[in-house]
């Protein structure tokens, strides 16, 4: 279990349990176009589409899982949230889904698990499975323009080394990057992440900013602080 200040998160169910990555999209995530409605790709434990239920007066919020015990846990995170009225978990994988909805969002948020290089079992074959087949970008990206709006936003995080092939694939679909935030754990650490926030609009300068987590271990930055307060209990 996973206790934040608003909503809590049962995990036992799920593979991916709640993580920083996960965290850090969620109250990054630029909401200034006020979306009406949004969707969470993958959505695990549930815990970005409860972030956003957190942070937006949204009234519709959907999330899309093709495992079963996760989506059954979403399901059961949902409900006993303060906003089970305005989340709904579909148990699908993403190609069916976008060919059963034909729902436009104005928020499209995912933190593909199968893209961490964090991600490990003892099992090399279904690694490498869950890594090459379980959402490839193209299939991602071609959801994102069948169901974003045309105010619409995507907000991701990927690895840092993916951060070049999402933004050239996105282009090539009409979709283009406004806001790019590159994580690294710690001052001497490398950029691992990278926040990156799509919209259909064309902008010629990106922002560019860097995060970084902890000052030593256990000792968080004021800013990635500042970023998170409003979710983790012990800020």
């Amino acid at each position: 279990m996973f206790q934040f200040k608003q909503f809590t998160i049962q995990q036992d169910k799920c593979a991916m349990k709640v993580g920083t990555d996960g965290v850090i999209l969620g109250a990054w995530t630029p909401i200034d176009n006020n979306p009406y409605n949004v969707l969470d790709i993958g959505s695990g434990t549930g815990l970005l589409a409860l972030m956003m239920a957190q942070r937006t007066g949204a009234e519709q919020i959907d999330g899309v899982e093709i495992d079963e015990n996760a989506h059954e846990q979403a399901v059961e995170n949902f409900e006993n949230s303060p906003w089970g009225d305005r989340l709904f978990c579909y148990h699908a994988d993403l190609e069916t889904f976008a060919n059963e909805m034909e729902e436009e969002y104005d928020l499209i948020i995912s933190n593909p698990p199968f893209y961490s290089e964090d991600y490990h079992t003892n099992d090399k074959q279904r690694d490498t499975a869950r890594f090459q087949d379980a959402m490839p970008f193209d299939l991602l990206i071609e959801a994102v323009e069948y169901f974003l709006s045309e105010k619409g936003v995507f907000s991701v995080i990927i690895p840092a080394k993916e951060e070049e092939t999402l933004m050239r694939l996105a282009a090539e679909f009409g979709i283009y990057p406004f806001k790019v935030t590159r994580v690294r754990g710690n001052e001497q650490a490398e950029i691992k992440r990278s926040l990156i926030a799509f919209s259909r609009q064309l902008v010629e300068k990106i922002p560019l900013d860097e995060l970084t987590i902890e000052v030593e271990r256990h000792q968080y930055t004021p800013a990635f602080e500042a970023l998170v307060r409003d979710f983790y209990l012990k800020l």
